[in-house]
């Protein structure tokens, strides 16, 4: 059932025990709105828990209550309200979704949410989720604290590519400046995201010989088999190497991250990549998506590669 953004600030201000959880592989926007939110309903007197059924990526440690982020290890989860944030209610979100039967409410700004869920507020506008949790606190009349602004803003700089992409709006800029007013110091989240140790860097060279070209150089990707992946310490910003050479329109990084299950994300300079993601049961928005296949790395590859070049037929030729 689709609701307002007040109608979701009321679900939340009804309940009094609150679940909080985002998808798989959880990027920036994810974790920061998860946190965002998290600081904002304990500040109004909540029990709240975040719960996220996936290894948390190191670069993202000095958000205010990384540490409290647990992944689903009980029988059986009880609260008046599930969240679900920056995903759909599918197997993305994962061992959460069969041991938690109760009320759902997704908040999301991924155009291809399917809305399975009891209540849905889904604003496909907004750049990132973090905005959205912006908005409820406005709607909500709580003060934006220095712990809200550090995860909001993260989420927000993270997923417009630091405020480059195309989905960079004047209301981004215009929350990211009230992230600052509340003492959000720019210089220390883009620190703490851009720092990579030797091994990170080493790690990312190796990933990075396995770059291949398709479609006379409109088509490019990382793919990563399960030796490489398991000696790897992060992918995180793997796919931004890819994005940036001449030329290429899709970029993905393909990676195997267990014998027969891939993952991949795929950015765009004017694809819709959301459309090649639904087709393997994923998602996201038109220049950046992902989804899973559960098919041994060559074999995903093939299906992926003939999808994508499939779509990008019926498109334009971009310049480079």
């Amino acid at each position: 059932m689709n609701i307002t953004l007040q109608e979701a600030g009321a679900k939340l201000l009804s309940a009094e025990k609150i679940i909080i959880t985002a998808h798989i592989n959880p990027d920036g926007d994810a974790l920061g709105s998860s946190l965002g939110l998290y600081h904002v309903l304990k500040d109004m007197g909540k029990s709240v828990e975040v719960i996220i059924d996936d290894d948390l990526p190191d670069d993202f440690d000095f958000l205010p209550g990384y540490e409290l982020i647990k992944k689903p290890e009980a029988e059986k989860y009880e609260a008046d309200l599930l969240v679900l944030l920056d995903v759909s209610y599918d197997e993305r979100i994962g061992r959460l979704r069969e041991k938690y039967q109760g009320t759902v409410l997704n908040i999301d700004h991924h155009g291809t949410n399917k809305g399975d869920v009891d209540y849905l507020y889904l604003d496909a506008d907004r750049a990132a989720t973090a905005e959205i949790i912006y908005q409820l606190v406005q709607e909500l009349k709580v003060k934006v604290s220095q712990d809200i602004a550090y995860c909001l803003y993260t989420g927000m700089t993270t997923d417009t590519g630091h405020f480059r992409y195309s989905n960079t709006s004047a209301f981004t800029m215009r929350a990211a400046a009230a992230m600052l007013e509340a003492g959000v110091k720019a210089e220390v989240v883009s620190e703490a995201l851009e720092k990579r140790s030797y091994k990170e860097i080493i790690d990312r060279a190796k990933a990075m010989l396995t770059i291949e070209q398709f479609a006379s150089g409109r088509v490019a990707g990382i793919f990563i088999d399960l030796p490489l992946y398991e000696s790897l310490d992060t992918t995180e910003g793997y796919i931004d190497g890819v994005r940036v050479l001449a030329g290429v329109d899709v970029a993905i990084l393909m990676k195997e991250i267990e014998p027969g299950v891939c993952r991949v994300s795929m950015r765009s300079k004017g694809v819709d990549v959301s459309v090649i993601a639904a087709s393997f049961d994923g998602g996201g928005h038109i220049r950046a998506a992902g989804c899973t296949i559960k098919k041994p790395l060559a074999e995903a590859k093939k299906m992926l590669l003939d999808k994508v070049i499939s779509v990008i037929g019926t498109e334009p030729q971009k310049e480079a």
